[in-house]
Parts: structure tokens; sequence; C-alpha cells
């Protein structure tokens, strides 16, 4: 009987133990992950107002539900916790789906003061992530410039807008929620380096921009007529040339007296974060103009934009796993169709899929078939991997090492302790924001 461990309970992880259950009728797949609670980016990198998409928990519930399925949080796989080679020992084959765990910087002055944040860090307070820092990101704020033109961008631009009455019923941390009505933020900029034509939102996202209430969103035509792709898109891809559709209307349409303001900005590459008063007070920008071979160059213009709050938003990045190669440029780990490589040579029982496998691009959706191919991988190499014998059940052996997983019990007492909090504030489910009240609802309370 094959045992795998996958590491990670994002999208990639479930997808993964699925497609193994599935494909294989007597595996046992343990699904580990650092935090008390499953799901990953869908749990804590959606938008708590995008309520469809995390709707996706249900089907990944029904993966770890699954009687050859079990679900272990709170165990640490690395510095810290179990070894990499430790897990080796214990399963016959390791699956590491563990994502993109840090953002890109921008790599320019002023990066680090206070009141400049990746979105990560935005999201992750919240979504209430608990790791999350709650250090005043709204204190004091009247702009906001978010640099970057990706979904993500949208999602904190979109954020930065609601209200109360929006962000009430969703399953929001009540710090971020209070926080985030009491902002006194009205001029939020949204801000790309390229043009129009090459943002990388979808259009779903960029049109939710302008269904906010009290909210107008503005473009200026003459900076998006600097993208000979939007003065002529019927060679665009249908989702690029939709994009500019709704750009277009936005620019032509008369502006209204709205008590918020989204600026979406183009053609602008931020150069340095200027100070006052000891924190971020603008950006300044260089603007930009297309190369001809579809990337920019700077011109030599400038632009400074008034902001006490800047979130980068310009992508994410892999980094090292111990006991795993690692390639820095990529920021992946090296594997052909899954499989591990160490200087170009496979290892066996070691893999990998999701972000950590092929970098950070697609949707969610881009998990599943990536899983698939990692599995299909890891069920050819299974005759050799039964060989090495390994413990009868590895959750003994960790237990007795000192690990003390949050097992699915756990978890539901998690989900009950978040209904029983919403159910005490008037609202629905609220989520726990930190790593001790988490604990204690998992372990109730005896720990």
């Amino acid at each position: 009987m094959l045992r795998v461990a996958v590491v990670g309970s994002g999208p990639s992880g479930c997808y993964t133990a699925q497609s193994l259950v599935q494909q294989d009728s007597e595996v046992r797949v343990d699904v580990l992950d650092r935090l008390p609670c499953p799901y990953g980016l869908v749990r804590y990198g959606v938008a708590p107002d995008h309520e469809k998409i995390k709707s996706l928990q249900s089907s990944l519930r029904t993966v770890l539900e699954h009687d050859r399925v079990r679900f272990l949080g709170g165990v640490q796989v690395g510095p810290g916790g179990v070894p990499a080679a430790r897990l080796r020992e214990l399963y016959h084959a390791v699956v590491y789906c563990v994502g993109a765990a840090t953002d890109r910087h921008l790599g320019i002055p002023g990066e680090d003061l206070p009141g400049s944040w990746s979105a990560t860090e935005f999201v992750s307070w919240y979504s209430a992530h608990p790791d999350a820092v709650d250090d005043g990101f709204l204190s004091g704020a009247r702009s906001a410039v978010v640099i970057g033109v990706g979904n993500v961008a949208v999602d904190v631009t979109r954020m930065l807008a609601r209200g109360p009455a929006e962000l009430s019923p969703t399953d929001m941390p009540q710090a971020a929620l209070s926080a985030l009505s009491a902002s006194q933020v009205a001029d939020i900029h949204m801000v790309g380096r390229r043009g129009p034509s090459q943002a990388r939102f979808t259009t779903k996202e960029l049109r939710e921009l302008g269904t906010l209430p009290d909210t107008g969103v503005l473009v200026d035509p003459a900076e998006l007529a600097l993208d000979p792709a939007y003065l002529e898109p019927s060679a665009l891809p249908a989702a690029q040339r939709r994009n500019v559709e709704v750009l277009r209307g936005w620019a032509e349409a008369a502006p209204r007296d709205t008590p918020r303001r989204i600026r979406l900005r183009f053609f602008l590459r931020p150069v340095e974060l200027l100070a006052g008063q000891g924190r971020v007070a603008a950006v300044r920008f260089e603007r930009t103009a297309p190369d001809g071979h579809g990337g920019v160059t700077g011109t030599g213009r400038f632009e400074d934009i008034e902001a006490q709050l800047v979130l980068r938003s310009v992508g994410y990045r892999g980094v090292p796993l111990e006991g795993l190669p690692f390639d820095a440029a990529t920021g992946t780990v090296p594997n052909l169709a899954g499989r591990v490589l160490r200087e170009g040579v496979v290892t066996p029982g070691e893999y990998v899929a999701g972000w950590i496998k092929r970098g950070p691009t697609g949707v969610i959706g881009t998990n599943r078939p990536c899983a698939k191919e990692t599995v299909l991988s890891l069920l050819e190499d299974a005759p050799v991997l039964e060989r090495r014998e390994i413990p009868e059940d590895p959750l003994t052996v960790l237990r007795a090492q000192g690990v003390r997983p949050v097992e699915w019990s756990g978890w539901q007492a998690i989900e009950r302790a978040e209904a029983e909090l919403g159910a005490s504030l008037g609202r629905g489910v609220v989520k726990l924001p930190d790593w001790e009240s988490l604990m204690n609802a998992a372990y109730g309370g005896a720990r």
C-alpha cells in the first residue's frame, strides 16, 4: 500500500490528493500544512467579498474528508519542525505543494518606509492569516497607491473602496472590518508601468470596480491613447480586448462627484518612495513609453502622486525549501513532470506541484492539470517506491517525536468557534485572526 505525504493543503495540494485517491484504489494520503486551517490561498488569499471563488472550499473539503485522505494541520516541515529528510523516511513519496511564499520587491529607494507594504501583507491582514501583523495600514491615510495591474491589485483596490455595509457580511476579522469601515482613504491610484492592453487583470475583476457604491472610476483617455493596441484593439486576444472596452467606457464617461475615487493609471514606473514626517508621503513615477517590442522605456519625465499608503502588487516568488534543490532564477524546484531533479537527475520519491513546480502562473483551476501530471509521474514510480519499508502509520511516529497535529476534528472545532464568534458580533462566520485563538479552538483550550 502506497503512503504519500502532500505538503500544503491549498488547491494544488488538494488536487494532488484527489488525483492520487482517484487513480490508486489503495493509496493513503496525509495532507500536511504549517497552518491549523486548510485550503491555503482559497482561505487566506481570495478577497472576503468574493463568495463564489471562496465557495471552492466546499470541493476542497470533499477531498480532505475522503476516507483515504488525512488532514494534519499545524505541522511545520523544515526548520523548527519535521525535517524533510525525516518525512521522506516516513512515507513512500512526498509531494511539495507549498506555493510561492514571498512577494517580489520593487527595488527602489524608500520602499521600506513606514506605510509601504506588499499587497500580500495587506491581504493577509484582512483575511485573518495568523502570521499577519496589524500595524495600522490605514492610520492617517487619505490617498493610497497600488502598484500593479493584476487581479490582486484590483482586489486590494476594491477592498480599500468598500464600505461597512458591504464588508460586514463577509468573514473578515472584526479588527480589519473596523479599520476599513473607519478608513479616510478617498483617492486610490492603481498604477501600471505598461499600457492597458498589457494589464493582467481579468475583465470580470475590472468591471467590479465600476459597481462599487459611492465610488467613481477615473481613466485619462490621453494616457490610454499612448498604447497603440488601445487605439486599434482588433488584433488583441479577446480578454485584453474586453479590458480595453471597459477602460474606454470609463474614459469617455462624464466624471461623477463621489466620496471615493479610483484612478487607473498607465505607463508610469515607480522610481522612488518619498518620505514626509517619517513615513511614506508620495510615490515618484517616471513616464514610460512603448519600446515597440512589448516592453517600455523611460522618458525622463516624472510625476509625484501623494500617498500615505503604498501597496506593491508586482508578483510572487517561491523560496528555497530545506533539503530540496532550488532554482533561484525561476523561484522553483527543478523538476521533470513533477519529479524533483538534483543536478539534472531524478530523485525517487520526491515531487512538486503547483507554483513551486511551475512558478506563480495561472488561476486556481490551473493547479488541477498540474497536479495530475505530477501524480501520473508518482504512480509510474510506485512499483519501485513501494519496495522501501516505512512505518505502518507515520502519524504514530510523528506523535512520538512530539508533533501534535490539528486533525480534521480540530479544524471542525475551529469552524464552530468562528461561527460562534460571528454570532456574538451579529455577523455570519468571522475568522479567528491569530495563532492563539486558532489553537485554543482546535484543542478545546487544552494545550
